[in-house]
């Protein structure tokens, strides 16, 4: 989760002193950064995922499944046993935001070649297995966007009570803060959202309407004034970074050949993150209740939004400096390869002083309008330590301000001194039940990078459009019940004609063909081995079987499985037991124990997958 310093952290009212001085020197870092590596160019396309894994115990007699506190400790061993004991271990482990949670990546990056497509599915069912190795009896490490009653009572192990108090981080009615990872960055990234703010972050989930949902569904918070205030009626009100945060993903950062190709790529995955997050869509359940939403994206846009008052519009500027029109956590605003310009119909806010020092400094009018853009945010973690650094060799304070820009695509300069190139991060989609799933998404993604370089495609509209498509894709079932703007000819240079569609409609001649087709047709001109070929097939069918409806997203996987439950009241409630019959299934189906035909379709091969502690019995 970005930047991770080691040191003493800084209150907000401390950071806030400093944050000027942090923008400058980020800013020279950047410079430093940019002169020296702005010609490299690569040979290689490498890449690489990134899946962050949930660890939950279940109690078969209670009927209970409560997240396990106990991600660091878990971390701490993992690494011990594999990066620190060997450099070319094949997996590598990294902290996240809630002490439950933790991150696998691949021990070293993907190279260019096809038949590395291959070895994708093998090392997540290594992490998979790895992890799982080292947990007690009845605990499973799971692959899931958001635990179902995360905020609830008791959703914990050990179980704690939230502290809505000051001296707290989160100062949360539902989400303790011994559910935060101990590592100082998060708690005070929680607190310092909080301070900067103002008050605490108000996020609003509608609530689904179903038969015997209360009209209008309303929650009373008569102990606390501010929640009292934000909640709205059928919605699930939630008051913490935690609730957005605390959810899992699944992400793939590109190295490319040059800075240009990075913005090239960059610029055209954009327009894809909104398809294939509605692909993606994995989490419908919020604090114990079924919402009308599928997917995490506003939820965690709004657990981080830092705006004040009058940075939001809803009053006068006088202590800010500027409107901001997003949460630090959204969609791009500006396109950054030239193609992409005429495009950029978004007013950007941007620090003018910042813009004119980048275009003195050589960089074009784009990349420095980016830069500016990021830079009108404050830094949110300050240690005392790393306030005056190298600006020659150290990037701490560029990154400070880039890792806390959280949006759908990251364009990532190479570290100073370093042989790492220039990346892209794909940023948008839910992390899936099994290693098949997941591969599949990846493998996706990649090839997609492929044929876009390849052919040389253009998929740029509107970045507004983009903007639509993004709230478009959270919807219940976006999949198949909403309509996204995509561009119809795709061969670069040529005129856009921006229209409305399903997306998996192929449509007539001189029309989009559609993703997969196109994948499809660049995997036949290519020399692959036939294991290769295979695996990859195999990951673009189920794709396109989630996009055509014949397979399930797992959120509405997630949600038939709800409604059906023998306890369910049709109520939009989401009861213990009910919570731990769905994530004991969804472990079920992640080592392969349990069949799931509507999920994955009838030919996958449980046989593939590593085991857990969790199987019951019962």
């Amino acid at each position: 989760m970005g930047l991770l310093s080691q040191g003493s952290p800084l209150s907000w009212e401390e950071t806030k002193r400093h944050a000027d001085h942090v923008r400058r020197h980020g800013i020279l870092q950047f410079l430093h950064i940019y002169h020296a590596v702005k010609d490299r160019h690569k040979d290689v396309l490498k890449w690489g995922d990134e899946v962050e894994y949930m660890l939950v115990s279940f109690d078969h007699e209670k009927k209970k499944a409560q997240l396990v506190l106990s991600g660091e400790e878990l971390l701490e061993t993992l690494q011990e046993k594999g990066e620190r004991t060997n450099p070319n271990h094949p997996t590598l482990w990294r902290p996240e935001y809630g002490s439950y949670m933790i991150e696998g990546t691949p021990g070293q990056p993907y190279g260019g070649t096809m038949s590395e497509f291959n070895t994708v599915e093998d090392n997540m069912r290594k992490r998979r297995k790895e992890a799982t190795s080292l947990l007690g009896e009845n605990q499973a490490l799971c692959t899931i966007t958001s635990f179902p009653r995360l905020g609830c009572p008791g959703f914990t192990l050990p179980e704690f009570q939230p502290s809505p108090v000051e001296g707290g981080a989160s100062k949360s009615l539902f989400f303790p803060d011994e559910a935060i990872n101990k590592h100082p960055r998060f708690s005070t990234l929680t607190r310092n959202i909080r301070h900067r703010r103002g008050e605490k972050v108000v996020i609003n989930v509608p609530i689904f309407k179903d038969k015997n949902t209360p009209v209008p569904f309303i929650e009373t918070f008569p102990e606390d004034e501010e929640a009292a205030k934000a909640s709205k009626p059928d919605h699930i009100y939630m008051d913490a970074m935690g609730f957005g945060m605390g959810n899992c993903c699944l992400q793939v950062t590109f190295q490319a050949c040059s800075i240009s190709e990075a913005r090239y790529l960059y610029d055209q995955l954009a327009t894809i993150c909104p398809i294939v997050m509605a692909l993606s869509a994995a989490s419908p359940f919020y604090r114990g209740y079924v919402s009308d939403i599928d997917c995490r994206w506003g939820v965690i846009s709004a657990s981080v939004d830092d705006r004040t008052r009058e940075e939001r519009g809803l009053e006068p500027l006088k202590n800010s400096h500027y409107r901001i029109s997003k949460s630090r956590y959204d969609s791009i605003d500006s396109y950054l390869s030239e193609c992409g310009e005429k495009y950029n119909d978004i007013d950007l806010t941007k620090d003018k002083e910042i813009y004119e020092q980048l275009l003195q400094e050589g960089l074009d009018h784009l990349l420095a309008q980016h830069v500016a853009h990021l830079f009108i945010r404050d830094p949110l973690t300050l240690f005392e330590e790393k306030i005056h650094l190298d600006d020659a060799n150290e990037s701490d304070h560029f990154e400070n301000i880039q890792s806390t820009n959280w949006q759908t695509m990251r364009f990532k300069p190479p570290p100073p001194n370093s042989d790492i190139g220039w990346r892209v991060e794909f940023r948008p989609m839910e992390v899936q039940l099994t290693d098949f799933e997941n591969s599949a998404y990846v493998v996706f993604v990649v090839l997609l990078t492929r044929v876009i370089l390849s052919y040389k495609l253009d998929f740029l509209i509107p970045l507004s459009k983009v903007d639509e498509n993004m709230k478009v894709a959270q919807k219940r079932d976006a999949v198949l019940q909403e309509l996204f703007y995509f561009r119809k000819d795709i061969c670069k240079g040529v005129r856009a004609h921006v229209h409305r569609h399903h997306h998996q409609r192929q449509g007539r001649e001189g029309v989009f063909p559609g993703l997969i087709p196109v994948l499809n047709s660049y995997l036949e001109s290519m020399e692959v081995d036939v294991d290769t070929r295979c695996s990859i097939l195999n990951y673009l069918r189920l794709i396109k079987k989630r996009a055509s409806g014949e397979l399930m997203t797992v959120a509405k996987w997630m949600r038939e499985f709800i409604a059906k439950h023998p306890d369910y009241k049709q109520d939009s409630v989401i009861t213990d037991q009910m919570n731990y019959s769905l994530l004991l299934k969804c472990d079920q189906i992640a080592n392969g124990s349990c069949e799931c035909p509507e999920l994955l379709g009838p030919a996958f091969r449980k046989a593939r997958h590593s085991g857990s502690k969790s199987d019951s019995s019962t």
